[in-house]
């Protein structure tokens, strides 16, 4: 049985799930240093463990409301395009490990997030977790931002 251990974490009351081999790192939230003439979803840099690490909002990419900064943001660390990222995410506490049958093509649906972010949706139990594909978060001129920064 083929299955995948995603990252879960939550962002304006959605679950989604990244595959756990993209992400280097949880950490808590800290406030990043602006960096100007970036797009408005980029909250700007943070030093992180000796990097120099760009930090983007997901609820501002997908158009949500943002919410507050609470103790249970968190930071996920990921590496797009070999430069080290940060993205902020409402809370990310649990590793799940999902059969590949319980993974569905994403549907024509309405949500937030534009359909060619999401790889699929994922049944678990009652829950339903969008998966998202990092490497379509960003469009290839915002990932020369991105690498510019």
């Amino acid at each position: 049985m083929n299955e995948r251990q995603y990252v879960i974490f939550k962002l304006a009351g959605d679950e989604f799930g990244v595959d756990i081999m993209h992400v280097k790192e949880i950490s808590e939230h800290r406030e990043a240093s602006k960096v100007p003439n970036t797009p408005s979803f980029i909250e700007g840099i943070i030093n992180y463990r000796g990097v120099v690490t760009p930090v983007i909002n997901l609820s501002k990419k997908f158009n949500q409301n943002e919410t507050e900064i609470t103790n249970s943001t968190r930071i996920i660390i990921v590496y797009l395009k070999n430069k080290q990222t940060g993205f902020i995410v409402d809370d990310a506490s649990q590793v799940l490990t999902i059969s590949n049958k319980d993974v569905d093509d994403a549907p024509d649906l309405i949500t937030s997030v534009e359909q060619k972010f999401i790889s699929g949706i994922a049944k678990v139990d009652d829950r339903m977790i969008i998966i998202l594909d990092l490497e379509k978060v960003l469009n290839e001129k915002e990932k020369k931002e991105l690498l510019s920064i």
